[in-house]
């Protein structure tokens, strides 16, 4: 057992270390997209596109990727809305939009990747780390021992907390 637990105790230190990076680049992008829906760091960034002609005012925010697009006024062939126009017969769309500096952009990209996503890899390196991190901290103490009878009261009662406010 106790070569066990030396074991654990000294990956669980070379991983914390080679981890402590890439947790705290997901901690900033973490933070920054609990604010997405603000204007947070973001610059204004004018664009000058050229898509189909006549597109559908429906899908007219998914091909500019504006998030709840809505026309304000229609003039002719130029549809108005709160950040530009887009005229339907030159296929011509000026709008503005608001985002992170490229650096801020890239790394909150970490969290909406999914399995197709070139970042998926380094994703599922983090999940298990923390998950080995999870296992490896209860090999930290002896079991008989009060921090480690305390440690497991604590720890139930964080996966009892986790899971309530998931499903409230």
């Amino acid at each position: 057992m106790k070569n066990t637990r030396t074991n654990m105790r000294l990956l669980h230190r070379y991983i914390g270390f080679f981890m402590a990076g890439i947790m705290a680049v997901y901690a900033i992008s973490g933070v920054l997209l609990i604010y997405r829906d603000t204007d947070f760091l973001k610059k204004e960034k004018k664009f000058d596109k050229k898509i189909e002609i006549n597109i559908p005012k429906e899908k007219l925010g998914k091909e500019l990727k504006i998030k709840n697009l809505e026309v304000k006024e229609q003039k002719g062939n130029l549809l108005i809305f709160k950040e530009g126009t887009y005229n339907s017969k030159t296929g011509e769309a000026k709008y503005t939009k608001k985002e992170l500096p490229y650096f801020f952009f890239f790394i909150t990209d970490l969290h909406k990747s999914d399995s197709k996503h070139k970042l998926s890899i380094l994703n599922t390196i983090f999940g298990f780390s923390l998950l080995f991190f999870v296992i490896s901290s209860f090999w930290m103490f002896n079991p008989k021992s009060r921090i480690f009878k305390n440690g497991m009261i604590i720890s139930i009662i964080g996966a009892i907390l986790a899971i309530t406010l998931t499903f409230v």
